[in-house]
């Protein structure tokens, strides 16, 4: 991958307000994702991290401020909100698969009644990713026959069958055992090493150690802290973030 490449903003944020009613969730938010980083954003509950990714691909509105994924902006244009669905990868704490569907079936659902692409072409795609999250086998399943770590797996295929050029994580492991979390988090880290750029709400702090390119800490809607995960645990700057690594690690 060449140097030009490796630069390329695909998300930019600038400004970013939101209130839900009286409460400002967000403010103030300014943010450059590049191509092939990841990064990571941790914060108390209620801080507006997941607020923030789910504004991102428009789940969510903002009131204030502009959001632009790949030169194209984030507005009340259907179209616009279209391209970037289809541009942004959701990974949700829930799984959110259609249970009478099979794994295959909820895979090639996107790709062929969003991107029109073939079935036959869908589905092959499907099993390549099944296999990249190691659980091809499971494909003519349905989501009740599969575990939790095995539904969230599939969920993160689904995405990569859209060929997105950016994923977003919403706390992926915060509804998993420990033994599921560790192997989903292994999926992750082998997408981080194969370049997929990655924006991760999550409280795995030895995810963020090994693989993250920033570690983001929010506190009442603000990012109050971006550093190098090195910096970032072991000389962290803001009282508020010494506090919380603290009460976690």
């Amino acid at each position: 991958m060449n140097q030009r490449k490796k630069t390329e903003t695909v998300v930019e944020i600038k400004g970013l307000h939101k209130w839900y009613g009286d409460f400002h969730v967000l403010r103030g938010i300014d943010l450059a994702v590049k191509l092939s980083e990841i990064i990571v954003i941790c914060g108390p509950s209620g801080s507006g991290k997941s607020s923030l990714i789910r504004c991102i691909n428009g789940l969510e509105h903002h009131d204030k401020g502009v959001i632009t994924v790949r030169g194209v902006e984030l507005s009340s244009d259907v179209k616009n909100i279209e391209k970037i669905r289809a541009d942004v990868g959701m990974v949700f704490q829930q799984f959110n698969l259609f249970p009478h569907l099979s794994v295959l079936e909820n895979l090639t659902l996107g790709p062929i009644w969003v991107k029109k692409i073939p079935k036959a072409k869908a589905e092959a795609c499907a099993l390549e990713n099944l296999k990249r999250v190691q659980i091809e086998e499971q494909a003519y399943k349905y989501p009740g026959q599969l575990s939790g770590g095995q539904q969230q797996r599939v969920a993160i295929a689904r995405s990569l069958c859209m060929n997105p050029s950016i994923l977003l994580f919403d706390e992926p492991t915060s509804a998993l055992d420990p033994e599921m979390i560790k192997e989903v988090l292994e999926v992750m880290v082998d997408l981080a090493k194969d370049g997929i750029t990655m924006v991760v709400v999550t409280h795995e702090m030895n995810f963020a150690k090994s693989v993250a390119n920033w570690v983001l800490f929010m506190d009442e809607g603000e990012i109050i802290e971006r550093n190098t995960p090195e910096q970032f645990f072991n000389s962290p700057q803001h009282e508020r973030t010494k506090l919380f690594l603290s009460q976690i690690l």
